[in-house]
């Protein structure tokens, strides 16, 4: 088809002639709303990043010749960290002569990976890199989940109170205004 009637044509149903494929011979146009395209495109993009899942990657910080209080301590925040659905860096810092002792950092991070066994799994297992032993660990994937279904239950309870402060509620004769606490006859 001529270019002139397909012009023509697009001017007719007031749309575009945009062209599709310009490097086949003969190019290819189509008719249609560019703007529209572009927005739906667009909108699209958006969707695509929305759903595209990106994790946070949390870090806790260890000493070999760590108390049982302190270890504890740390353990609950790795453990809340996975529940929240992130993924934890878990590294034990050695100075000077502990580094004859890296067993004990060892010890300490398998340690950590049997109590967190319920709720994560290690993706990379206990290294040494330099002066620190480093293991990474993530969340389940049942636990992510769930952290997702708590997420979007606290989502929809904010939402539930915001219907809730603008209620009216009636009162025999009267009607109270929730937002404006004036009672009205």
């Amino acid at each position: 088809m001529p270019i002139k009637e397909a012009l023509d044509r697009a001017r007719a149903l007031n749309l575009d002639l945009v062209e599709v494929s310009p490097d086949s011979r003969p190019p290819v146009c189509r008719i249609m709303d560019y703007g529209k395209y572009k927005y739906e495109l667009a909108k699209k993009d958006k969707m695509a990043k929305k759903k595209a899942h990106a994790f946070q990657l949390k870090e806790m910080r260890f000493r070999p010749k760590i108390d049982e209080h302190d270890y504890q301590f740390k353990k609950k925040h790795v453990r809340e960290f996975l529940l929240t659905g992130s993924k934890v860096r878990t590294f034990v810092l050695f100075r000077g002569r502990e580094m004859t002792r890296v067993d004990f950092g060892q010890k300490l991070l398998q340690r950590l990976a049997e109590d967190l066994a319920d709720i994560a799994t290690v993706d990379m297992v206990a290294k040494m890199e330099g002066r620190s032993m480093t293991m990474v660990v993530s969340p389940r994937s049942e636990v992510v989940k769930q952290a997702q279904a708590a997420r979007a239950a606290k989502a929809g309870d904010k939402e539930h109170e915001v219907d809730e402060e603008s209620e009216v509620h009636v009162e025999g004769d009267l009607e109270v205004d929730a937002d404006t606490e004036k009672i009205e006859n």
